[in-house]
């Protein structure tokens, strides 16, 4: 019972939490506030890689489970500076029509 209350309520309530904070941040004047949450996103899945043991694997087993965990561990990284370059794009163009409308009346 606890985890699919878990599963179908309070995580899809995180995530579009996080999805609106990180679209509010991006789009404020200063870039560095949008970056926030992908550097702690990135934080944590270098927590991640850094929790595997060797547990008795050959390099070769050890390199390719740390390169999909480092895959894996980053998609919300990948999904949230996704969000904050098309934020900044839109800031971007809105500001080049400002531009353009205030030469259009000089």
């Amino acid at each position: 019972m606890n985890l699919t209350i878990f599963l179908f309520v309070i995580f899809p309530v995180l995530a579009i939490g996080l999805v609106c904070l990180q679209i509010f941040l991006s789009r404020c004047e200063s870039r560095w506030l949008g970056l926030i949450l992908p550097f702690i996103s990135f934080g944590f899945s270098l927590i991640v890689v850094l929790g595997i043991g060797t547990y008795g694997m050959e390099l070769g087993d050890l390199i390719v489970m740390i390169l999909l965990t480092l895959l894996i561990a980053n998609i919300p990284t990948f999904l949230l500076m996704a969000i904050y370059a098309g934020c900044r794009e839109m800031l971007r163009r809105k500001k080049s029509i400002e531009r353009m409308s205030i030469q259009d009346l000089e």
